[in-house]
Protein backbone atom coordinates (compact mmCIF):
# COMPACT_ATOMS: atom_id res chain seq x y z
CA UNK A 1 0.00 0.00 0.00
CA UNK A 2 1.19 3.90 -0.98
CA UNK A 3 -0.31 6.42 1.16
CA UNK A 4 -0.82 8.73 -1.44
CA UNK A 5 -0.61 12.27 -1.11
CA UNK A 6 -4.51 13.58 0.15
CA UNK A 7 -3.30 11.32 2.71
CA UNK A 8 -0.20 12.69 4.20
CA UNK A 9 -1.57 16.13 3.58
CA UNK A 10 -4.61 15.33 5.44
CA UNK A 11 -2.29 13.93 8.31
CA UNK A 12 0.13 16.68 8.42
CA UNK A 13 -3.00 19.41 8.78
CA UNK A 14 -4.60 17.52 11.19
CA UNK A 15 -0.86 17.20 13.28
CA UNK A 16 -1.18 21.16 13.35
CA UNK A 17 -4.12 21.29 14.47
CA UNK A 18 -3.29 18.53 17.11
CA UNK A 19 0.00 20.38 17.90
CA UNK A 20 -1.91 23.49 18.95
CA UNK A 21 -4.91 22.86 20.73
CA UNK A 22 -5.27 25.42 23.08
CA UNK A 23 -5.01 28.24 20.33
CA UNK A 24 -7.48 31.07 20.58
CA UNK A 25 -10.48 29.54 17.96
CA UNK A 26 -10.13 27.96 15.24
CA UNK A 27 -7.43 28.02 12.74
CA UNK A 28 -7.59 29.49 8.99
CA UNK A 29 -6.80 27.23 5.69
CA UNK A 30 -4.19 30.25 5.50
CA UNK A 31 -2.50 29.56 8.32
CA UNK A 32 -2.36 25.53 8.17
CA UNK A 33 -1.07 25.91 4.79
CA UNK A 34 1.50 28.60 5.95
CA UNK A 35 3.07 26.03 8.65
CA UNK A 36 2.59 22.81 6.88
CA UNK A 37 4.01 24.32 3.98
CA UNK A 38 0.87 22.89 2.10
CA UNK A 39 -0.90 24.09 -1.28
CA UNK A 40 -3.89 26.17 0.27
CA UNK A 41 -6.35 25.51 -2.72
CA UNK A 42 -5.73 21.80 -2.29
CA UNK A 43 -5.93 21.78 1.43
CA UNK A 44 -9.33 22.97 1.42
CA UNK A 45 -10.90 20.53 -0.60
CA UNK A 46 -8.92 18.13 1.79
CA UNK A 47 -10.17 20.06 4.93
CA UNK A 48 -13.94 19.55 3.42
CA UNK A 49 -13.75 15.61 3.24
CA UNK A 50 -12.07 15.56 6.58
CA UNK A 51 -15.06 17.90 7.57
CA UNK A 52 -17.17 15.33 5.78
CA UNK A 53 -15.80 12.40 7.98
CA UNK A 54 -16.89 14.02 11.56
CA UNK A 55 -12.96 14.80 11.91
CA UNK A 56 -12.86 18.30 11.84
CA UNK A 57 -15.33 20.94 12.30
CA UNK A 58 -15.44 25.01 11.28
CA UNK A 59 -16.37 28.28 11.49
CA UNK A 60 -17.43 30.67 9.18
CA UNK A 61 -16.47 34.49 8.85
CA UNK A 62 -13.94 36.32 10.99
CA UNK A 63 -12.02 34.90 13.25
CA UNK A 64 -13.27 31.39 11.35
CA UNK A 65 -11.44 28.24 10.50
CA UNK A 66 -10.56 24.69 11.64
CA UNK A 67 -10.58 22.76 14.84
CA UNK A 68 -10.21 18.94 15.59
CA UNK A 69 -13.98 17.50 15.86
CA UNK A 70 -12.98 14.79 18.16
CA UNK A 71 -9.76 14.91 21.07
CA UNK A 72 -6.65 14.04 19.39
CA UNK A 73 -6.36 10.45 21.12
CA UNK A 74 -9.64 9.85 18.88
CA UNK A 75 -8.53 10.00 15.77
CA UNK A 76 -6.08 7.80 14.10
CA UNK A 77 -4.22 8.06 11.10
CA UNK A 78 -6.01 5.54 9.61
CA UNK A 79 -9.56 6.96 10.02
CA UNK A 80 -7.48 10.33 8.40
CA UNK A 81 -6.13 8.48 5.49
CA UNK A 82 -9.85 6.01 4.62
CA UNK A 83 -11.50 9.73 5.02
CA UNK A 84 -9.56 11.12 2.07
CA UNK A 85 -8.58 8.01 0.37
CA UNK A 86 -11.24 5.50 1.06
CA UNK A 87 -10.97 2.28 2.63
CA UNK A 88 -7.66 1.24 3.23
CA UNK A 89 -7.29 -2.22 1.14
CA UNK A 90 -3.92 -3.68 -0.97
CA UNK A 91 -5.78 -3.31 -3.83
CA UNK A 92 -9.45 -3.42 -5.33
CA UNK A 93 -9.27 -7.42 -5.96
CA UNK A 94 -12.42 -8.48 -4.65
CA UNK A 95 -13.21 -11.10 -1.85
CA UNK A 96 -12.76 -14.57 -2.28
CA UNK A 97 -15.91 -17.02 -2.74
CA UNK A 98 -17.83 -13.91 -4.46
CA UNK A 99 -18.68 -13.34 -8.22
CA UNK A 100 -16.93 -16.37 -9.02
CA UNK A 101 -13.53 -15.32 -7.56
CA UNK A 102 -12.16 -18.81 -6.81
CA UNK A 103 -13.08 -19.96 -10.43
CA UNK A 104 -9.46 -19.96 -11.59
CA UNK A 105 -6.30 -21.71 -9.87
CA UNK A 106 -4.71 -19.74 -7.08
CA UNK A 107 -7.02 -16.95 -7.65
CA UNK A 108 -9.05 -17.74 -4.18
CA UNK A 109 -5.81 -18.13 -2.11
CA UNK A 110 -4.30 -14.83 -2.94
CA UNK A 111 -7.48 -13.22 -2.87
CA UNK A 112 -7.61 -14.31 0.97
CA UNK A 113 -3.69 -12.96 1.66
CA UNK A 114 -4.83 -9.77 0.06
CA UNK A 115 -7.44 -8.99 2.42
CA UNK A 116 -5.41 -10.27 5.45
CA UNK A 117 -2.56 -7.68 4.38
CA UNK A 118 -5.00 -4.96 4.27
CA UNK A 119 -6.50 -5.56 7.30
CA UNK A 120 -3.21 -5.67 8.67
CA UNK A 121 -2.71 -2.02 7.19
CA UNK A 122 -5.43 -0.93 8.74
CA UNK A 123 -5.07 -2.45 12.16
CA UNK A 124 -1.72 -0.83 11.80
CA UNK A 125 -2.64 3.13 10.76
CA UNK A 126 -5.60 2.59 13.18
CA UNK A 127 -3.07 1.85 15.92
CA UNK A 128 -1.21 5.59 15.63
CA UNK A 129 -3.53 8.25 17.02
CA UNK A 130 -2.81 12.44 16.08
CA UNK A 131 -1.92 12.12 20.04
CA UNK A 132 0.76 9.77 19.61
CA UNK A 133 1.97 12.12 16.40
CA UNK A 134 1.81 14.88 18.91
CA UNK A 135 4.41 13.23 21.46
CA UNK A 136 6.68 12.34 18.81
CA UNK A 137 6.78 15.62 17.22
CA UNK A 138 7.28 17.53 20.50
CA UNK A 139 10.25 14.58 21.15
CA UNK A 140 12.28 15.60 17.46
CA UNK A 141 11.39 18.83 18.39
CA UNK A 142 13.61 18.69 21.29
CA UNK A 143 16.24 16.44 20.14
CA UNK A 144 16.51 19.15 17.14
CA UNK A 145 17.35 21.76 19.58
CA UNK A 146 20.39 22.91 19.42
CA UNK A 147 22.69 22.46 23.09
CA UNK A 148 23.84 25.71 25.07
Amino acid sequence: MKVSTRGDYASRALLSLALRPDGPGPTSVRDIAERTGLPQPYLEQILLALKGAGLVRSKRGVGGGYVLARAADEITLGAIVSAVDGPIAVGDFGEPHENGACDHEGQCVLLAVWSEVGSHMRHHLDSFTLADMVGRARNMSQVLEPLD
